[in-house]
C-alpha cells in the first residue's frame, strides 16, 4: 500500500509543478486579464425554479478537492486500522510531530501578525504538501530511506486532517443551522446503510452529493464532508474465507472459461479487497494527476510584477507565510519529534538517524496545496492573496532547498545498521570464526560451490532490501547456498530480538525459511501481537523455550562478534567478509568469481 502510494504521488509531482508553473505563466502573461475572468465563470445546476451556482474556481476548491480529502479519508481509515496508525508506539512520533510542525508555524506567523489585517492567515502555513515532499524524496532518492517515507506520509495524514479540522472550525462563515442539521441527516442515513450493509453504490453517491451540497449551504467547508466520508468506507484485511473463494472461483475459470465463471471470478475477487483499498486505487490517479493540478492552476496564478515582489518583501504576510513554513515547521516538527522520543512515549520506524530526521522536517515546510486553500478562506482581497501566496512559494522553495541540503549533509551509513558503540576504526577480521555447521539454517544444496553467511536483524531495513536481492540470486545461481545466522542489533531495533526467537520456534517446526520470509515481509508489523499472529498463521508456538531459543540466537551473535561483525548486513562469502556493494550486480560478481576460483 505505502509503496504504490509513493509512486502514485512521487510521478505526479511533476504533473503538479508544471501546472504551478503553468498558472505563474499566465498570470504573468500578456494575457494576464483573462486568468481571474476564466476561473471567475459562473457555472450550476438548475432543477425547475431552484438553481445551484458557482464558478470554475470554487467548483474546483468545494467540489473537486472534495474527492482529495476523501481520500485522505481513506487513507487515514486504512493506516488506522489495518497500517503503520494501529501501532500507537509508531504512531506517537509522527503525531506529536505534526501536532509541533503545526502549532509553531502558526505562532511564528502570528509574532509578526497577531493585531494586523493579516491576522487571519495564521493557518497559511500549517499544512505541508505531501505530494511535493514526496515528489522530493523521490529526488533525493537512496539517503531518504524507507522508514523516513513512512514517517513523513504518516506525519502528513495526521497533518492533514488536523488541517482539515481547523477549516472546519476556524475558517467557518455565516453557519446556516437548518443546512447543517440536513446534512447531519443525510450522513446519519449513510451510516445506517453501512450498518445495515447494504451496499449500492447509487445510493451511496446521491446521499453523499446531498451532505455536500448541504454542507456547502450550511458554511462550514464541504472538505470535512470528504474526510467524513473516507472514514466510513469499510477497511478490512482479507479473510481466509474470502481469499478461498476467490481462488475457487479463479481456478473454477481457468478450468472451465466462460462469461458465468468470468463474472463470478471477478465477484469474488473484488470481494477479497476492501472498498477502502479499491477506491484508493481507482481514485489515487485521479487526485493526483487531475484534481490536484487543476487546483494548483486554478489557485496558484500570481502577479509577480515589480511592485507587487516590493510589496511582498516587506509585508509581514508574506514574511510570516514564508518564516512559517521554512523555520516554524522545521523546528516544530523537530520538537515534536524529539519530545516524544526523549520521554519514551513512541518510536521510529526503521533505523532513521537525525540527520536524515532533520531533512524530512525541513522537507515539510514545502506547503503548497493545503496551504493554497487556506488563502482562499482566510483573505477576500487580492491583493492580500497575492502577498500569501507569494510567501508559500518562497517559504517552500526555501524549505525544498534546506532539506536538500540536510540530506546531502546527513550521515551516510552506507546502507548499513549500526550501533552507536561500533567502532568503524578498528580493525576488524576478515575471515568467518565459525564454519558452517548442522545447526545453522541453510537454504540450497549442501555441495553447494559458494556459501553466503548473512548475519541479519529481522528489523533492519537494509537487510530487508538484501532479501529479494540474496532471492534472485540464489535462483540464477542453483549452485550457491545462504547461511542466515542472527545478529539483532537492540540498541537500534527494539523488536528484532523477539522476531529472532519467533524465528527459532518456526526452526523447531522445520519453517524457519518460511517465518524468515514472513518476518521481512512485514517488518513494520513486529510487535508482541504481530509475531503471535505471523506464528499462530504458521501453527507454530511463538514461545516454547525462551531460554533455549535465546541461546541458539546468542550462538550466532558470539560467532558474529568474533568474525568482526558490528552492523547488519554483513556477509561471508566462502568464509571472507564481503566488502562489495549490497547490490545484485556486485555481489554476482562476488559469487561468480569464487565459483570460477573453486
Amino acid at each position: 500500500m505505502l509503496r504504490a502510494f509513493f509512486k502514485t504521488e512521487a510521478g505526479s509531482t511533476s504533473v503538479l509543478l508544471g501546472a504551478t508553473l503553468l498558472a505563474l505563466l499566465w498570470a504573468n502573461s500578456p494575457w494576464s486579464g483573462t486568468y481571474e475572468t476564466f476561473w471567475h465563470t459562473p457555472m450550476g445546476l438548475s432543477f425547475g425554479d431552484a438553481d445551484f451556482s458557482l464558478d470554475l474556481r470554487h467548483w474546483v476548491n468545494d467540489g473537486l478537492m472534495a474527492v482529495f480529502f476523501f481520500l485522505i479519508g481513506l487513507e487515514a481509515s486504512y493506516e488506522v486500522r489495518l497500517g503503520q496508525l494501529r501501532d500507537r508506539r509508531l504512531l506517537a512520533v509522527p503525531a506529536v510531530a505534526a501536532f509541533g510542525g503545526m502549532i509553531v508555524p502558526a505562532a511564528v506567523y502570528l509574532a509578526l501578525n497577531a493585531g494586523g489585517p493579516g491576522a487571519g492567515g495564521w493557518g497559511v502555513p500549517i499544512a505541508t504538501d505531501t505530494a511535493f515532499v514526496l515528489g522530493l524524496l523521490a529526488v533525493v532518492g537512496a539517503r531518504c530511506p524507507e522508514p523516513l517515507r513512512a514517517f513523513l506520509l504518516t506525519l502528513a495524514i495526521v497533518d492533514d486532517v488536523l488541517a482539515i479540522i481547523i477549516i472546519a472550525v476556524f475558517y467557518t462563515r455565516d453557519l446556516s443551522v437548518p443546512s447543517l442539521i440536513v446534512a447531519a441527516v443525510l450522513l446519519a442515513a449513510i451510516m445506517t446503510l453501512r450498518r445495515l450493509r447494504i451496499w449500492r453504490a447509487p445510493a451511496y453517491i446521491l446521499l453523499g452529493f446531498g451532505v455536500w451540497v448541504a454542507t456547502l449551504e450550511s458554511g462550514v467547508h464541504p472538505t470535512l464532508v470528504g474526510i467524513a466520508l473516507g472514514v466510513l468506507v469499510f477497511v478490512y484485511a482479507p479473510s481466509e474465507y474470502k481469499l478461498l473463494a476467490a481462488g475457487e472461483a479463479v481456478q473454477g475459470l481457468t478450468s472451465d472459461p466462460n462469461a458465468r465463471a468470468a463474472r463470478e471470478a471477478t465477484r469474488r475477487v473484488r470481494a477479497a479487497v476492501s472498498v477502502n483499498e479499491r477506491l484508493q486505487l481507482q481514485l489515487h490517479p485521479w487526485s493526483s494527476y487531475v484534481i490536484v493540478p487543476l487546483f494548483a492552476l486554478a489557485n496558484a496564478g500570481v502577479a509577480l510584477d515589480g511592485d507587487t515582489l516590493r510589496q511582498a518583501a516587506t509585508s509581514p504576510i508574506s514574511i510570516g507565510v514564508a518564516a512559517g513554513l521554512l523555520l516554524g515547521k522545521f523546528a516544530g516538527i523537530s520538537l515534536g519529534t524529539w519530545l516524544p522520543l526523549r520521554f519514551g512515549w513512541g518510536m521510529l520506524p526503521g533505523n532513521l538517524v537525525w540527520g536524515q530526521l532533520l531533512g524530512g522536517a525541513a522537507v515539510s515546510g514545502i506547503g503548497f496545496t493545503v496551504s493554497l486553500f487556506i488563502v482562499d478562506l482566510a483573505f477576500d482581497d487580492p491583493a492580500v492573496q497575492a502577498q500569501a501566496k507569494i510567501g508559500i512559494l518562497a517559504g517552500s522553495l526555501l524549505s525544498a532547498l534546506t532539506g536538500w541540503i540536510a540530506f546531502r549533509l546527513a550521515w551516510d551509513r552506507g546502507g548499513v545498521c549500526a550501533p552507536p558503540e561500533a567502532e568503524p576504526e578498528e580493525e576488524l577480521p576478515v575471515l568467518l570464526s565459525e564454519p558452517v555447521g548442522p545447526d545453522d539454517h541453510v537454504r540450497g544444496p549442501a555441495d553447494a560451490k559458494v556459501t553466503i553467511v548473512e548475519y541479519g536483524d529481522f528489523e533492519c531495513p537494509y537487510c530487508g532490501r538484501l532479501e529479494p536481492i540474496l532471492d534472485e540470486l540464489l535462483s540464477r545461481h542453483p549452485d550457491v547456498r545462504l547461511v542466515f545466522r542472527h545478529f539483532p542489533l537492540r540498541t537500534l531495533h527494539p523488536r528484532a530480538m523477539s522476531a529472532a526467537l519467533v524465528s527459532e520456534a518456526a526452526a523447531r517446526e522445520g519453517k524457519f525459511w518460511e517465518m524468515h520470509d514472513v518476518l521481512f515481509g512485514n517488518q513494520r508489523f513486529l510487535t508482541e501481537a504481530d509475531l503471535v499472529r505471523h506464528a499462530a498463521e504458521m501453527d507454530v508456538e511463538p514461545w516454547p523455550d525462551v531460554p533455549g531459543q535465546a541461546a541458539r540466537v546468542a550462538r550466532d551473535e558470539q560467532s558474529g562478534r568474533a568474525s568482526g561483525v558490528r552492523g547488519t548486513p554483513t556477509l561471508f562469502v566462502n568464509g571472507v567478509r564481503y566488502q562489495g556493494g549490497l547490490d545484485l550486480v556486485s555481489i554476482t560478481r562476488a559469487v561468480e568469481e569464487q565459483e570460477q576460483s573453486v
